[in-house]
C-alpha cells in the first residue's frame, strides 16, 4: 500500500472510529509497528490527528484542559514534590502553563524564597492565593495574547519578554518526550513559550508523567542533550522508551 493510501485509510479509520490503536494499524495497513508511527508522525504535523499512548485520536476529540486536570493527578502530584526537592531559595524559575505544572504550583506555594515567571494564569493565581505573595515568593506574569488551548499567554509578546530574564531552572511540562525528538508540544505558540524558556534557563527540568515517556508530539522544543533533570513516575519503568531516554539524559529521577 502507497503512503498516501494509508494516510487517506488512517483517516478513514479515525473519522468512524475517534480513535485507533497502533496493533490495529499493523493489521489494517499490513505494515510494521515502524511504519505506523512514521505515517502517525506526519499525519500529525500536517495537524490530521493527535498521537497517544498506542494510538492516535481526531484532534477534535483531544480532551479539554478541564478533563486534563482530573487525569493522572496522583502521578502528577508525585512529579511536583519531586521538583521542589531540587530548588534552593533565592533561585529564579522559568514555569510554563499546563496541567502538571498548575499541580507543581500547589506545591511551590508551601516554599519561599523564589521568582517564579510564568504565563500560566494558574500558577500565578495559586502562587498568590498562597497568602503574603506566595509565602514570600515573587511571582511574574508574562504578557502576551491569550492561549486557546490553557489559561495562559503565548505568543511573539510573550517570547520576547521571556527574552528579558534569565532563570536558574526552567520546569516544563511537555505533551510528550522520547530519546530522539526529546520534549514536544502539540501546539506552535505554546511550543515557542516553551522553547524560549529553555533557552534562557540555566537547566532544565521535565516533569512528565508515565503516559509521555516515548510519545512525540507535533513539534520538538528541547533537545535530549539540553535536558538536565527529566522527573517521570516508576510506573515508566514498563515502558522501553524509557531505557533509551536514560542513557540519552543528564538525570533521571523516578517517583
Amino acid at each position: 500500500m502507497w503512503q498516501q493510501e494509508r494516510y487517506q485509510r488512517i483517516r478513514a479509520l479515525l473519522s468512524t472510529l475517534q480513535r485507533v490503536s497502533t496493533d490495529r494499524l499493523m493489521v489494517e495497513l499490513d505494515v510494521s509497528r515502524e511504519t505506523v508511527r512514521r505515517d502517525l508522525a506526519a499525519l500529525e504535523e500536517l495537524g490530521a490527528l493527535k498521537r497517544i499512548h498506542g494510538g492516535a485520536i481526531r484532534v477534535e476529540d483531544e480532551a479539554p484542559i478541564a478533563e486534563r486536570a482530573h487525569s493522572n493527578v496522583k502521578y502528577k502530584r508525585d512529579l511536583a514534590c519531586a521538583a521542589t526537592g531540587l530548588l534552593e531559595r533565592g533561585q529564579t524559575l522559568f514555569v510554563d502553563a499546563g496541567t502538571t505544572t498548575a499541580i507543581l504550583a500547589e506545591e511551590l506555594a508551601r516554599l519561599g524564597g523564589l521568582t517564579v515567571i510564568t504565563n500560566s494564569f494558574d500558577v500565578a493565581l495559586t502562587l498568590r492565593g498562597a497568602g503574603d505573595g506566595g509565602a514570600g515568593n515573587e511571582i511574574i506574569v508574562l504578557g502576551g495574547c491569550m492561549g486557546e488551548r490553557a489559561p495562559g499567554t503565548v505568543g511573539p509578546g510573550t517570547v520576547a519578554e521571556i527574552g528579558r530574564y534569565r532563570a536558574d531552572l526552567a520546569l516544563i511540562s511537555p505533551t510528550g518526550i522520547d530519546a530522539r525528538r526529546g520534549a514536544c508540544n502539540y501546539d506552535h505558540r505554546e511550543t515557542e513559550v516553551a522553547r524560549a524558556m529553555v533557552e534562557h534557563a540555566g537547566q532544565v527540568v521535565i516533569l512528565a508523567d508515565y503516559s509521555k515517556i516515548g510519545i512525540e508530539s507535533r513539534v520538538s522544543f528541547c533537545p535530549p542533550e539540553r535536558i538536565d533533570v527529566l522527573i517521570t513516575n516508576h510506573k515508566a519503568r514498563e515502558l522501553p522508551a524509557l531505557a533509551e531516554l536514560e542513557a540519552r539524559l543528564g538525570k533521571v529521577i523516578l517517583v
